[in-house]
């Protein structure tokens, strides 16, 4: 009952839908063949409809016409009929468990990439270039507006023949539509620029030519943002003007809103709003959008948790919540709340690992979760127990990997321990949450702690283990999740000492963990740049440090996601942050009491230096081995893994194979040093099988 606002049905035009929650459009990356709908792409949504989700809008960015390229993000292609029996796969999938399926419908016009695939030529109303892609277009032609009217026509044919429930036109993150719609890229003269009329016309065209394809029982919605929040682009009060127009025409049976344009890099940060971002930022745009329409309104941003939802919905701020993240951490958050289990949904934490690799082509994971998206392999959201022997599971390791393994082995039904040398479980994702802007990722590490509560797993916290603690335990399996510690000796010039008193140069881990204080003139050195060295750097000017982040790399921060840089790249220049790249760390030494960088160019050797009072150094992890090495020679398996079983998601044969003594299996970064999802799914495909 305290959530009942979330569980009340809604009608949505011919449709109606069983609860408020939403998994609003994104692009998934999983199609295959051209564009279709793979048994991949098929499980992702079913296991969301299977878990209670009401609606399912798929496809963010599906592709109306040959010349919108789809290759690069590997979105699904509805400028052939042959996708047809891909979507009634879908569909019947979705349906069976009682969810509706729409998808998202598009010409992304100018946002795109053209130097690929079809080598498409890219088209905007006024052959304005987008930033984010860097892409050159053409000035669309009269024939060509009329022929891409026709193809939306087409696309909303084809999904309503497919057996889905309707179709979201897209109208936001400045596609083709909204490039009309927008001052800042139509600079036309014609009836399709000019005036709001004629601005508008283009989105008019294709919303009737679409109606009259699919007819009024089709489910026909529009997905447009509250605020470009670009000083000559459309604001709130446009926005409102624009969403009134197109409902009085009778022919949009939703809005789905968001806010912030995104074809800047900044902007792009706004449209999925990382964990730095305060909870559901611009619910007050959706909000005003609802004040002048007369259809269902839908909002997705940052809305994360079932007591945010209900909250949103009981003050009628909308009438539907995207929860697209949070169905992605875990995809039965519906079924977890009517089975009054709150406790153990695995909560969305703002990583934005999903998104960030999307925006590099790859295919959408969560970074706590490994079974998303793996549906069609076998791996589980609900871990079963084995029905066979019962055995005795020693994990070593309290990281994202070691958590995991201890879950997931105690859900099977074994005797679980879990030993961890510090007072607390969380390995790196414990030093991670003391950046700036960066604290919801020890909600990874709560959700492990309650869940290995529940499950009545043996940890062991303040003992570091050895040989002789394991084997006193008699185990079956011991698994090995130790991790690694910083990467310092790499260089010798750079003067890293196991004696904090005579080492010059310091971890960001030191800084993170609190071992090592700030000093005032700081030089960080990131050979890595993902989120340890940007972190350290905003941390350290957080404190009143002067801080200059130097790189070998391109830039600062270079392997941090396209949706997480910018959030990044703010603060550090309101911070006075110097950010400098080309250059490595030669030698670091001693002049009087200050320090001395040498750094050399990466291009001309150039040498040149740096006078500071501490140097910390980010240059990844290196495997702590020792334990394995001590237990490698006594393990039944000689501690090897069979990978071909092991990729292929099936038990490791050893398990089934007769012997005396244990198995013992490492993971995580003490095999070789990757990041937080490579931990938790190399234990999620060993450990479902034991």
């Amino acid at each position: 009952m305290a959530f009942e606002a979330m569980f009340e049905p809604i009608k949505i035009g011919s449709q109606t839908i069983r609860n408020r929650v939403v998994s609003t459009a994104h692009a998934e990356v999983y199609a295959t063949d051209g564009g279709m709908t793979s048994e991949r792409y098929v499980k992702y949504y079913e296991e969301k409809a299977k878990g209670g989700c009401g609606l399912c809008i798929c496809g963010g960015s599906s592709v109306v016409s040959i010349d919108s390229p789809q290759g690069w993000w590997s979105s699904v292609n509805l400028s052939t009929d042959r996708i047809i029996p891909h979507f009634q796969n879908l569909a019947d999938a979705v349906h069976k468990h009682g969810g509706k399926i729409m998808i998202q419908i598009t010409h992304m016009g100018r946002r795109s990439r053209w130097d690929g695939y079809d080598w498409s030529t890219l088209l905007s109303p006024s052959g304005v270039r987008e930033p984010v892609h860097r892409s050159t277009c053409k000035t669309i032609e009269e024939e060509e507006i009329w022929r891409i009217i026709g193809d939306f026509a087409q696309a909303a044919r084809r999904a309503k023949e497919g057996g889905l429930d309707g179709v979201e036109l897209s109208a936001v993150h400045q596609h083709l539509v909204d490039q009309f719609w927008s001052p800042r890229v139509n600079k036309r003269t014609d009836q399709w620029g000019g005036s709001f009329e004629n601005r508008m016309r283009f989105g008019m065209e294709v919303l009737k030519a679409v109606r009259e394809e699919v007819g009024d029982e089709f489910v026909v919605g529009m997905r447009i943002t509250g605020d470009e929040f670009h000083p000559d682009g459309l604001d709130h009060e446009e926005m409102k003007r624009i969403a009134a127009y197109y409902d009085a025409t009778g022919k949009v049976d939703f809005f789905g809103v968001v806010g912030s344009g995104c074809d800047t890099h900044n902007t792009l940060a706004n449209v999925i709003p990382n964990m730095s971002y305060p909870p559901e930022p611009f619910l007050h745009l959706a909000a005003g959008i609802k004040t002048v329409v007369s259809v269902p309104v839908i909002h997705a941003q940052n809305i994360k948790d079932p007591n945010q939802a209900t909250r949103i919905l009981e003050a009628g701020h909308v009438d539907l919540v995207g929860m697209t993240r949070a169905h992605i951490a875990d995809p039965h958050l519906i079924a977890k709340i009517k089975m009054g289990q709150t406790d153990q949904i695995r909560q969305c934490v703002g990583a934005n690992y999903c998104i960030d690799r999307q925006y590099q082509g790859l295919d959408v994971l969560c970074i706590q979760n490994g079974a998303t998206s793996r549906e069609y392999m076998g791996l589980p959201h609900i871990i079963e127990k084995t029905r066979g022997p019962l055995r005795k599971v020693v994990v070593v390791g309290g990281g994202p990997g070691g958590m995991e393994a201890a879950r997931v082995s105690a859900e099977r039904g074994h005797d679980v321990t879990l030993f961890e040398a510090k007072d607390q479980i969380g390995g790196q994702i414990t030093t991670a949450s003391r950046a700036p802007g960066r604290d919801q990722m020890a909600g990874i590490t709560r959700w492990y702690q309650l869940e290995l509560d529940r499950l009545g797993v043996d940890i062991r916290l303040n003992t570091p283990a050895d040989e002789a603690t394991i084997k006193d335990l008699r185990p079956d399996i011991v698994l090995l999740a130790t991790g690694g510690t910083p990467h310092m000796t790499q260089v010798a010039d750079w003067g890293f000492d196991e004696d904090p008193e005579k080492s010059l140069i310091v971890s960001s881990w030191d800084i993170l963990d609190g071992k090592v204080e700030p000093a005032k003139n700081v030089l960080v050195f990131d050979t890595i740049c993902e989120f340890s060295g940007v972190s350290v750097a905003d941390y350290m000017a957080d404190k009143g440090s002067r801080v200059e982040i130097v790189t070998d790399d391109i830039k600062p921060g270079a392997a941090v996601g396209g949706t997480t840089f910018p959030t990044y790249y703010r603060t550090l220049y309101e911070k006075e942050v110097i950010m400098t790249s080309d250059l490595a760390l030669h030698k670091v030494y001693r002049e009087g009491p200050a320090l001395v960088a040498v750094l050399e160019n990466e291009y001309t050797g150039q040498m040149e230096e740096r006078v500071v009072d501490q140097v910390v150094v980010e240059n990844g992890v290196k495997p702590s081995e020792t334990l394995y090495y001590t237990l490698k020679p006594q393990s039944r398996n000689r501690g090897q893994m069979d990978l071909e079983a092991l990729y292929a998601i099936e038990p490791q044969p050893c398990l089934s194979e007769p012997g005396e003594g244990f198995l013992l299996f490492r993971i995580g970064d003490c095999t070789a040093p990757r990041n937080t999802h490579a931990a938790i799914y190399d234990a999620l495909r060993l450990c479902k099988d034991f």
